[in-house]
């Protein structure tokens, strides 16, 4: 599971493109978080671990143009907060990421993987 948080508030996917566009202008030159959770658990012991990750993003001013040609896209509608890092469009105006990049995209795998360790 992941959500985005914005200036203390939960963001999921967006319900409009007015909401998705209000997201992207929000980020532009300002800054963002991602806050992924992993549950793992060992289906011959039960036992279960759980953490969560946090990546900080943080923008440069990002043009209208780019918004507008990520709206009539569409692809923003369908990921928490509207925010994808790694998309041609996005990744010049990333100005900087605080955590590792994999938890952004949904998935923390060095977070994963030692909770799998775990429950061996």
């Amino acid at each position: 599971m992941e959500v985005v948080v914005y200036e203390g508030t939960i963001r999921e996917k967006p319900s409009s493109k007015e909401e998705a566009r209000q997201f992207i202008k929000d980020y532009s030159g300002g800054c963002a978080a991602t806050v992924s959770s992993v549950l793992v658990t060992n289906l011959s012991t039960g036992l279960t671990k759980g953490e969560w990750d946090k990546v900080e993003i943080h923008f440069n001013d990002i043009p209208e143009q780019i918004i507008d040609n990520l709206i009539e896209e569409g692809i923003v509608l369908n990921v928490a907060g509207g925010l994808i890092i790694e998309h041609p469009l996005v990744l010049p105006y990333v100005k900087e990421v605080v955590g590792g990049t994999d938890s952004v995209m949904g998935l923390p795998k060095d977070l994963t993987r030692r909770l799998m360790k775990e429950v061996l």
